[in-house]
């Protein structure tokens, strides 16, 4: 997760909530969102996303499947 300094603490406290939280200012930012002025959503879906995007994607996707994974108590979760 990006951090700057003076930054705020995040108001969700969940497992993936930094990989998600640099997923939608990555979305935000992209130019789908800022010219085509779709959704988040609609950009994922319609793949006219940023590469940094979709790797982020990818990382939230299995940071999310470790919370499934029983060894990821040995092995920790992924995306830190």
């Amino acid at each position: 997760m990006m951090r700057y300094e003076g930054e705020e603490k995040l108001a969700d406290n969940s497992a993936c909530a930094g990989v998600r939280a640099d997923l939608k200012m990555c979305l935000l930012e992209s130019d789908c969102c800022r010219v085509d002025k779709k959704t988040p959503r609609e950009c994922l879906k319609g793949n006219n996303v940023p590469e940094e995007c979709q790797v982020l994607r990818n990382t939230f996707f299995e940071c999310k499947r470790s919370l499934l994974d029983t060894r990821q108590r040995f092995r920790g979760r992924k995306g830190y």
